[in-house]
């Protein structure tokens, strides 16, 4: 098995495990607000089966992985029935971000684990500097995967949160549109997506990148 292909087995586990804790945070958080619904669906879970949408998680992903442009995707919408929230706008916001929240909460435990190999290991000190050509060591896929980690949460965490219907961002935006404009930002939303992700390239990583490369940053300052 070659680096490449390491590399692309890290970054599957790292986006299957991602999207399973995202829609498990919406699916415990709704739940901790008074809708049970998801709960009841068995998506309280970290099995990425229960999640798994064939175009945002499997074909997206892939593509994505093959041609080396970061990894963006979605699991199955997590369902929520807002009537059983006591407070409607403040539990919707709640539920919405608590997606991407959960990814940043992920991303910030990789910089932590992989600080620890950092600063308990010459290692892990000379490979995640980038000093140590060759070695055996079995930190190197533990910082790879570690690092896979770090990096996919951080993009999904941010592409989430980009009020676009139907990712997180929207739930929060939807709440300050005037009826007119929310029927037609929910009709368009899916639209705005596709073209975002096939056509808006340059915009995503202008956007993401300030994000990782503040992770990165925390990991090399320790």
């Amino acid at each position: 098995m070659t680096r490449e292909h390491v590399d692309i087995l890290f970054q599957l586990i790292a986006f299957l495990f991602a999207i399973s804790i995202h829609e498990s945070a919406h699916a415990w958080t709704a739940n901790l607000r008074g809708d049970p619904t998801a709960r009841m669906l068995g998506r309280i879970t970290l099995n990425p089966i229960k999640h798994i949408d064939p175009l945002g998680t499997i074909v997206l992903p892939l593509i994505a992985m093959l041609t080396h442009i970061p990894v963006l995707g979605w699991a199955k919408p997590t369902p929520v029935d807002p009537r059983n929230f006591k407070n409607h706008v403040l539990d919707d916001i709640l539920t919405a971000v608590a997606g991407p929240v959960s990814n940043f909460l992920v991303a910030s435990l990789s910089v932590l684990a992989l600080g620890i190999i950092k600063l308990a290991s010459p290692t892990g000190r000379q490979i995640l500097s980038g000093s140590l050509q060759e070695t055996d060591s079995f930190l190197v896929p533990m910082c790879l995967l570690l690092y896979a980690f770090l990096q996919i949460n951080v993009v999904l965490g941010v592409f989430n949160l980009i009020p676009v219907p139907p990712l997180d961002g929207s739930h929060v935006l939807r709440h300050f549109l005037p009826p007119p404009v929310l029927r037609v930002y929910d009709t368009v939303g899916m639209f705005g997506l596709m073209a975002l992700v096939f056509f808006g390239g340059n915009f995503l990583f202008s956007l993401i990148s300030p994000f990782l490369y503040f992770f990165t940053f925390l990991l090399f300052k320790i």
